[in-house]
Parts: structure tokens; C-alpha cells; sequence
């Protein structure tokens, strides 16, 4: 299986570029990249076996300094969007 990601800056209105993205398995990190011009990263693990995973987003924000997402992941692709401002952040799992 394999994932994915998109941060957007809700606050100004477009994709949040060169966000720190980490993902965990465990204390293990897997993976560790920045969002493009476009606010993705396409591929942030191509090769993941199903469970529990911890996806750490490092957010231009005062607020937050970090937001993590503990997900379980099935087989197949995985796409985990964040929306994120100064004070505000939500995700969901994307197609």
C-alpha cells in the first residue's frame, strides 16, 4: 500500500508549501519529506504493509507546532489531506 498527503493553507487560500511531513511506524520513522510548490507530497511511503502509523506534520502556524494523526491503514492507497491556519487544523481521509 502506499500514502499520500496534501497541506492546504486555509487561511490564505492555497496549497502550503515545503511543510515538514514525518511518518512513523512505532519509534520507527519511515519516512521523513516536504510538501511541493503544490502542498502534496505524492508518495510519502510507497510500500507500507497494513496498521497503525503516525503521521507528524510540522504546520507554518504560531500555534501549532506540530499535528499528529494516528491512522490505521487498510491495503491499497492512502491520501490524508490537513487543512490548516493560524489557530485551526482538520483532516480526512482523501481519495
Amino acid at each position: 500500500m502506499s500514502l499520500s498527503t496534501h497541506v492546504l493553507d486555509t487561511e490564505r487560500g492555497r496549497p502550503a508549501e515545503g511543510v515538514r511531513v514525518e511518518l512513523y511506524r512505532g519509534d520507527e520513522r519511515l519516512a521523513d519529506a516536504a510538501t511541493d510548490a503544490d502542498g502534496r507530497i505524492a508518495d510519502l511511503a510507497p510500500a507500507l504493509e497494513p496498521g497503525v502509523y503516525r503521521i507528524v506534520f510540522h504546520p507554518p502556524s504560531p500555534f501549532f507546532r506540530r499535528v499528529e494523526l494516528e491512522v490505521e491503514l487498510g491495503d491499497g492507497h492512502t491520501h490524508v489531506p490537513l487543512l490548516v491556519s493560524s489557530y485551526a487544523c482538520a483532516s480526512y481521509r482523501g481519495s
